[in-house]
Order: structure tokens, then sequence, then C-alpha cells
């Protein structure tokens, strides 16, 4: 098995901010925003050791990530994701599984 590595974009990264803070402010609950981004990086960190493990997506809507793009789930949330060449695992965003469309 080959040894991977992890990069986020810089719209994940947003999207884990703004997920914090949706949670924190919208439901004043900071102590859930904590948990939820944890349970998704969490989630990120477990897949990045066998990431091949989940199928490519052909959506149309995921076409602007690539051809290979992938998919693992968090709850309500998707992450999106490909495998680079030299074995990056890139996370192109976490957003909300319902944004997705299955065409």
């Amino acid at each position: 098995m080959s040894q991977y590595s992890l990069s986020y974009s810089d719209e994940a990264n947003s999207d884990l901010k703004s997920l914090a803070y949706a949670i924190t402010e919208e439901y004043g609950s900071p102590i859930t925003a904590f948990r939820y981004v944890q349970g998704i990086i969490k989630t990120i960190n477990k897949m990045v050791k066998n990431p091949e493990a989940y199928p490519i997506r052909f959506n149309l809507s995921l076409l602007e990530y690539g051809l290979n793009v992938r998919r693992v789930n968090y709850k309500k949330m998707a992450v999106l994701y490909t495998i680079n060449d030299d074995n990056t695992v890139f996370i192109h965003r976490v957003i909300a599984s319902s944004l997705i469309t299955e065409s």
C-alpha cells in the first residue's frame, strides 16, 4: 500500500471554518461546532490511509474538481477529493451532501 500525503485547498479550509462559524453563531453551540469539524477531520485522516477505497464519482455537478473526483461522507457533509500522481490526497471542498446532484 502506498503512503499518501494530505493537502487542503483554500476553499476546503474556508468550508471548515465557515461550518464551525455557522454552528457556533447560528445555533450557539461552539462545543458542537468543534466536535463536528473534528469528526470531519477524523474521517479525512482515516480515508487518507486508503483513499482509493472510495469510488470515482461521475456527477456533472462535480466536474469542476476533475474527472477523478471521489467523495467521502461525514453525517450530512461531503468531502470531495482527488488523488494526485505524487500520492497526494487533495481535499477540494467540504460541502453539504444535498448540494451534489446525482446527474
